[in-house]
């Protein structure tokens, strides 16, 4: 009988240690999570700007110059641009210098 209770003791303690580094682990989670979404904004903030001055460029590849607006490059470039989660800032000085974009995560 003392053998028994002995090994019921030890899967106990096997239970308990796999609880405790579940624990463990979904602590170190909800620590990091704020960073990681931080960090997963922001580089959807860089794609979405590369991804207007690709379309410009290629604008200016193809028509000589760069596009005025954003709405442009969406009508005739087939940009697309998440406004929900991103504002763009996009300001042309002159159709041949290359527009400045500032994407803002909401």
């Amino acid at each position: 009988m003392g053998r028994r209770q002995g090994q019921v003791s030890r899967g106990r303690r096997a239970l308990v240690g796999a609880l405790l580094a579940c624990a463990v682990a979904v602590a170190a989670l909800a620590l990091a999570w704020p960073a990681v979404a931080a960090a997963l904004r922001d580089q959807g903030a860089a794609s979405v700007r590369e991804a207007v001055l690709r379309a410009a460029s290629q604008c200016c590849a193809v028509e000589g110059s760069y596009p005025h607006n954003l709405s442009y490059l969406e009508e005739h470039y087939g940009l697309t641009v998440n406004r929900e989660d991103y504002a763009v800032i996009y300001e042309a000085y002159a159709s041949n210098v290359a527009p400045s974009v500032v994407v803002v995560p909401r």
